[in-house]
């Protein structure tokens, strides 16, 4: 039997649905990248949360803006009924395996399905739909601080009946300390500045700036220069914004922690850890076919935001792992007594039990892996004041070492004064 559990653990982990799709994505061909998903549809069956937010992703990088808000607002309302349900069902399924769950999404998915959705009615012409999108982004950014309170102390009071401890002393995780977007408060700037209402822009900027002082372990870099000149356009004359983004968002990898019990025995906590995955991106620049040029800067690390906003989460799944693991680690620890203090082969078959035990602690406990995979990585902006007319220019991604890497070509098009005049590119290299 346990030879089978350990099979079935191994296969369930090793296989991945996604590399073909990962490999259209990395060559930006995400037409291919949506029929090989929609091909292997099966795979979501039990997560219909990741099938929304992947394909409304990539369906945003093809620019079918109006399918990819159909399914972003799919994954927010599934999302919204999934945490709904875990606030009634989440303590007391502490035995239940993360894995066998339905995936009920990442707090930063949640937060960044509005900033695309909201590019999406942007690029559909709504400017009011775009802001109750950032409206709605702001909301729930700053419930985050109280989003796990309930589960948490529900977990707590569990732990300490069920394993004698709350472990509190022994969680090194740390809260998380992000309730305000840049990227949300930079796109609130614009669109309200669009919409002709300065001073809702200029609250926006106040709380943008706000959001680099209150998460310093997020925002380790500069607020972007351009920003000084967004509310300063003088009067006859256009504003043109860029928004790149590039890099993939992170992925999570398994990592166990073993807490030693009576004599030999122990039980081993599996945990999910998130990881960033490479980007070549190093720098962004806007080339004008006069010449002109301005350099991107640094908005908004998303990935930093997605490990940041995962500790809440995390907390959840470490107190569940414990008691679960003390639970069945408790098993192990009776059998092995018993099998030392009894003699002959009442005692060996005891003995074996708890070993049988330990190794179905060991295998059984494995970290949940699942994410979404197809938000961007971090997220670049600029502008420039121009002259009302119709411009040409590149938008080129360079390396590290200085070598181009994409590079994507607007012919002709509008800059006009008392207008947002908004740019979305996207590498996700």
């Amino acid at each position: 039997m346990f030879f089978v559990v350990t099979v079935f653990f191994i296969f369930s982990c090793a296989s991945n649905p996604y590399t073909q799709i990962d490999h259209a994505v990395e060559r930006e061909e995400f037409e291919t990248g949506i029929r090989i998903l929609e091909s292997k549809k099966n795979s979501y069956n039990s997560d219909p949360i990741l099938y929304y937010l992947d394909k409304g992703m990539l369906t945003h990088y093809a620019r079918d803006f109006t399918e990819s808000s159909r399914l972003l607002e799919e994954g927010e309302r599934a999302i919204e009924a999934a945490f709904t349900k875990s606030i009634t069902q989440e303590i007391g399924s502490y035995l239940v395996n993360d894995t066998v769950r339905a995936y009920d999404g990442e707090d930063y998915e949640d937060i960044y399905i509005n900033v695309f959705n909201a590019l999406n009615y942007y690029h559909r012409q709504d400017l009011e739909g775009a802001l109750v999108e950032i409206r709605r982004m702001n909301n729930k950014l700053q419930a985050l601080a109280v989003k796990y309170g309930t589960l948490t102390s529900g977990l707590r009071q569990k732990a300490r009946e069920e394993a004698g401890s709350d472990f509190s002393g022994e969680n090194t995780i740390g809260s998380a300390e992000f309730s305000n977007s840049a990227l949300g408060r930079y796109l609130g700037v614009l669109f309200y500045r669009g919409q002709g209402k300065p001073d809702d822009a200029r609250i926006d900027l106040e709380g943008l700036r706000l959001a680099f002082a209150q998460a310093p372990g997020v925002y380790t870099h500069s607020i972007p220069s351009s920003l000084e000149e967004e509310l300063t356009v003088p009067a006859g004359m256009a504003r043109l914004n860029v928004i790149g983004f590039s890099g993939l968002s992170p992925v999570k990898e398994p990592s166990a922690l073993r807490i030693p019990l009576a004599r030999f025995n122990y039980i081993k906590i599996a945990l999910p850890v998130m990881v960033y995955r490479h980007s070549e991106v190093g720098r962004i620049e806007v080339i004008f076919d006069n010449q002109e040029t301005f350099t991107l800067e640094l908005l908004e690390d998303m990935e930093a935001v997605a490990r940041e906003t995962f500790k809440e989460h995390l907390k959840v799944i470490y107190l569940k792992s414990v008691i679960r693991a003390v639970v069945k680690g408790s098993a192990a620890v009776v059998f092995d007594e018993i099998g030392r203090n009894e003699e002959g082969v009442t005692g060996a078959v005891f003995g074996l039990l708890g070993l049988g035990a330990q190794i179905f602690t060991e295998v059984s406990e494995i970290a949940d892996l699942r994410m979404s995979r197809y938000f961007p990585a971090k997220a670049y902006v600029g502008g420039i004041t121009l002259q009302p007319g119709r411009y040409s220019f590149s938008v080129n991604y360079y390396n590290r070492g200085g070598r181009k890497i994409a590079a994507f070509r607007y012919d002709d098009i509008p800059v006009q004064p008392n207008k947002l005049n908004l740019v979305e590119v996207i590498c996700l290299k």
